[in-house]
């Protein structure tokens, strides 16, 4: 096996000394580049890429100057070449050539959910470098490190004054030990920090608070840049600042002083026109944008937003288009700092004295955009267009966010889902049974249920609550309705979960917060709730009537994933709208309605009320909005962020180097990655007469694979915490126990929704092929490392799409797979097998597993050459010697091959660590 040299690790202190010396350094290969700047009153130093003299530089796309820049700087000859800034100067040519780059981001962003197990590892890789002879203290964040506590809150309490109250409390009750272990992580590891639970969701504190746009690291000046261990990560890009997904186990590289080697790629340019229409939304422009760049196929490229319309739109609303760039495939969905992100830092309270020299810096360096000056464009690999004035009130759904329905075309839409044969468009329910009616009682009332019923409607995710636009359009709908005396039926769990304490208070300010109530849209936390699947129970009468009359019940979330089994198991049909027309549908009690010909409903005197009637125009918004979203209430809010809450607060956490696991815990567990780890590399092993774990077909996502959500009563998982004395109501959900490693191997392809070939229908189960018995995926994992067999996957298309999950990784590690056969990948997921030591292979083009004749009950052997390449192509072998088939293995650069070799890249860091 061949070892890149380019990923040779330095010691921890070198690389701290090594960016302070850098500015001085005459041997600096680009030193020619280094430049000052007087703004202010103060004197910086930054690193000009206009002084290479080079007239490729103003050709390039603004997000690969940034990428270019960081080049330039970190040059070193250790991790980044010289030849790799030619590389990327060079863009035009070596776009469509996979030429692998190296990139430092500035920083790197996580959430609780997936900074749990960064730091879990972290404090594993302590233990592992102390065992084996090293030095713990090493294993620090260099990278600086940003972890935002906001996935913790369950809607267990909606429709209350006190909802907020008694959800957070319930939240440190059920968390209290992980937040003890993260208040380790503030302590004993450097350069991280923590911004405590209740503050908002990580990607809306990350824009409104934590965005630097511009860094300023004892005076050298450098684009705010970052990975982050969400795959909404990308929600920055609408301020101008450069960022995406990636898994946990790459973001735990980076922290750790390793550059990202990723492939050069095309970008596409997407030219916006126009305005838009007085009653169409930011929503209704993401929603379809997502549909168009699905279509163009953008996966794997940046997309980088031009033109004239661009300026019509608002920070809040590029970010919003920016936050759903997973949904439409690309790696960045981004847009240059201009004038409008200037406004948007100061309306969120940035420091002024940083804003002067954020603009003059970006200035000098031609990366500051007029989008209206075409002189300005960049080359692009491709160019596709917008006109907003071609936009129209829009939804997507009932499985996936690019599925796009105009809301004129709703009603229709659903009717032929129901009668459609199961898929992402159907359900196949029997025409006798599409009109069927289940009534139920609730609150000693009678009601009925039926297909498209609304049981959830939720305004959730940073997607939308980020924007002040559509949080007042939705507050002003809400006044105007329960001015014309509407009501939303009571049994139907409405929830309001901003992304911070800003949304709450320009509410309160601009009067719409009683009418959001009084609709049953009480303020329930500040976190991802709905949208990532804490949706809380429904009440039970309603869950009864559902699964009486196996209705497709329906969810309605401003969120940004629809997946199924995502929101809720019981709502299999589940539609991302905006704000607005959440409440809308809210009070409709259906989707099934045209809202055009339907009223929402009558007023006392019998009146019917249009949509139309009440629906907020974007003038009547936008003077809302300038009347109170003010730079004061973000210095209020972020003022007191770091301060923390009581319950946080009074949190004692232990001040030792190395953390003291505790065998009873449920939650904190040190995973089993470096058990059997030495200081040697391993020799390569083959995997020999594999059996097939699952026979999955297309776009099974991370949601289908990563535990997420509830915990089910009849699980492996639920069992093992039950044989631990749990009772179900104190399971939590998988999110809030992703630090135990038991539990989440557990809950891996545990998803009520998972199709498998082996089963034939929706069903966390799958066939232990050399009995034939039927059990679930975990179970029949153990059975087979019981019986010394290796076990594999084969899978469709774009295996993996979804969140970037790194236990969709480490679970199937854990569950012993060792390669998945897949005819495409998500970029993230392929990313993070190869991390975990996962061999990911693709059919060649135009051959799947049917068209070689392949049922999964064979038996696979799969050798890797000890020279294998990047791109190289293999021979798999079925059933012995019987026949055999091309595939090429997915390692798509050097240093993959690298972490591969090590058995990951934990393991790597680890021995670059003890050798050091």
């Amino acid at each position: 096996m061949q070892i890149s040299s380019r990923v040779q690790a330095l010691p921890v202190q070198a690389y701290v000394q090594n960016f302070a010396r850098k500015m001085a350094d005459p041997a600096h290969p680009f030193q020619q580049c280094v430049a000052s700047l007087e703004v202010g009153g103060e004197s910086f130093t930054y690193y000009n890429p206009l002084k290479l003299n080079d007239p490729r530089y103003e050709r390039l796309p603004f997000s690969i100057r940034v990428l270019l820049e960081s080049a330039v700087r970190n040059c070193d000859n250790f991790q980044v070449h010289p030849k790799d800034v030619e590389n990327i100067l060079s863009w035009e040519e070596t776009q469509t050539k996979a030429v692998e780059v190296p990139f430092r981001p500035a920083r790197v962003i996580l959430q609780d959910f997936t900074g749990v197990p960064a730091v879990v590892d972290f404090a594993a890789m302590r233990d592992a470098v102390k065992r084996l002879g090293g030095d713990p203290s090493k294993i620090n964040p260099v990278c600086p490190a940003d972890l935002v506590i906001d996935h913790s809150v369950q809607v267990d309490v909606s429709r209350s004054q006190d909802a907020l109250k008694q959800n957070q409390k319930l939240e440190f009750q059920r968390n209290q030990e992980r937040f003890q272990f993260l208040k380790w992580g503030a302590k004993a590891l450097r350069n991280m920090l923590i911004v405590p639970p209740g503050s908002g969701i990580v990607h809306q504190v990350n824009l409104e608070y934590l965005g630097r746009v511009v860094f300023n690291t004892n005076g050298t000046l450098y684009p705010d840049s970052l990975v982050g261990t969400d795959s909404h990560t990308t929600m920055i890009n609408g301020l101008g600042i450069l960022g995406w997904g990636v898994g946990g186990i790459e973001a735990e590289a980076v922290m750790l002083g390793q550059a990202i080697s990723m492939v050069l790629p095309q970008v596409v340019g997407y030219k916006i026109t126009g305005q838009l229409n007085q009653l169409v939304t930011s929503t209704d422009v993401v929603l379809t944008i997502t549909k168009h760049l699905r279509q163009v196929g953008v996966v794997g490229k940046f997309v980088e937003f031009f033109g004239p319309g661009v300026s019509q739109l608002s920070i809040a609303d590029r970010a919003t288009i920016s936050n759903m760039c997973p949904e439409y495939g690309a790696t960045v969905g981004y847009f240059p700092v201009d004038d409008m992100s200037m406004v948007y830092l100061r309306q969120t309270n940035r420091d002024e004295k940083k804003l002067v020299y954020i603009e003059a810096y970006l200035k000098a360096c031609n990366m500051y955009r007029d989008f209206n000056n075409t002189d300005q464009d960049p080359n692009f690999s491709q160019i596709v267009e917008l006109d907003l004035a071609t936009v129209v009130p829009s939804v997507s759904g009932p499985k996936r966010p690019h599925d796009r329905v105009p809301v004129s075309d709703m009603k229709q839409d659903f009717q032929q889902c129901l009668a459609n044969k199961v898929g992402f468009k159907g359900f196949a329910i029997p025409k006798e049974k599409q009109s069927s009616a289940i009534p139920f009682t609730y609150n000693d009332k009678e009601y009925a249920l039926s297909h498209g019923s609304v049981v959830i409607a939720a305004i959730t995710s940073c997607t939308n609550t980020s924007n002040p636009s559509v949080m007042l359009g939705a507050g002003l709908l809400a006044k105007k309705v329960v001015e014309a005396g509407l009501t939303v039926k009571p049994y139907i769990k409405t929830s309001l979960s901003p992304g911070s304490g800003v949304v709450t208070y320009y509410l309160q300010e601009s009067g719409v917060t009683p009418y959001l109530k009084q609709l049953g849209f009480d303020i329930v936390g500040y976190g991802c709730m709905t949208c990532i699947g804490n949706s809380g129970p429904l009440p039970e009468p309603v869950a009864e009537a559902v699964e009486k009359g196996d209705l497709v019940a329906v969810g309605v979330l401003s969120g940004n994933r629809n997946f199924e089994g995502r929101i809720h198991p019981l709502t299999r049909a589940n539609y991302l709208a905006s704000p607005p027309l959440v409440i809308a549908y809210a009070i409709a009690g259906t989707v099934s309605i045209d809202f055009e010909t339907e009223p929402l409903g009558k007023t006392a005197d019998g009146k019917e009320i249009f949509l139309r009637d009440v629906w907020p125009t974007r003038a009547e918004i936008q003077e809302v909005e300038r009347k109170n979203v003010v730079p004061a209430m973000f210095k209020d809010v972020y003022a007191r962020i770091q301060d923390g809450n009581e319950a946080w607060n009074n949190l004692e956490a232990s001040d030792a180097q190395l953390y003291p696991w505790d065998p009873k815990s449920t939650y904190i567990k040190s995973p089993p990655f470096f058990e059997e780890m030495t200081a040697e590399i391993p020799s390569l092993q083959a995997i020999t007469d594999a059996f097939a774990l699952l026979n999955l077909g297309d776009s099974v996502t991370t949601d289908h694979i990563s535990p997420a959500g509830s915990i089910a009563r009849n699980s492996p998982a639920a069992r093992y915490l039950a044989s631990k004395g749990l009772t179900p109501r104190d399971f939590n959900s998988y999110g809030s126990r992703r630090g135990n490693d038991a539990v989440m191997s557990r809950g891996t392809f545990a998803n009520i929704r998972l199709l498998n070939k082996f089963i034939g229908k929706a069903s966390p189960k799958t066939c232990h092929v050399p009995s034939g018995d039927t059990m679930d995926v975990f179970d029949a994992a153990v059975r087979y490392r019981e019986e010394g067999q290796s076990v594999i996957i084969l899978a469709g298309k774009e295996y993996g799409s979804g969140s970037s999950r790194d236990w969709a990784a480490k679970g199937p590690w854990m569950q012993g797979i060792r390669a998945v056969i897949a005819e495409s990948y998500e970029r993230i997921h392929r990313s993070n097998l190869v991390g975990m030591g996962i061999i990911p292979l693709q059919y060649l083009p135009g051959e799947t597993a049917e068209s070689l004749g392949l049922t999964g009950k064979e038996r696979f052997t799969i050798q890797l050459a000890d020279d294998i390449q990047p791109g190289q192509t293999i021979d798999i072998k079925v059933n012995g010697e019987e026949r055999t088939f091309k595939a090429l293995v997915r390692f798509d650069t050097p240093v993959e091959l690298t972490y591969f070799s090590h058995g990951g890249i934990l393991n790597y860091m680890v021995r670059r660590m003890i050798s050091a």
